[in-house]
């Protein structure tokens, strides 16, 4: 039986860096319906949400900071 793919945003850190990311991959899922992520994707990444289909991220934490001379 062939296996259909989804495709997803993945929405992620990095384990030595604080910078939020993300990517579109395609993985299968389970006999539950639950999307499949690869041992190997997973590596050295905490993982924060699996959305289905490609986001657009208008932006994310960090991407408004000012700097501290710049507050009033």
């Amino acid at each position: 039986m062939e296996q259909t793919l989804t495709q997803v945003t993945i929405i992620y850190y990095q384990v030595e860096s604080l910078e939020l990311l993300h990517e579109v991959k395609s993985f299968p899922k389970n006999h539950q319906g639950r999307v499949v992520l690869p041992d190997e994707f997973k590596t050295g990444k905490s993982i924060i949400a699996v959305c289905e289909g490609e986001i657009t991220i208008l932006n994310k934490v960090g991407d408004r900071i000012l700097s501290v001379g710049k507050i009033a």
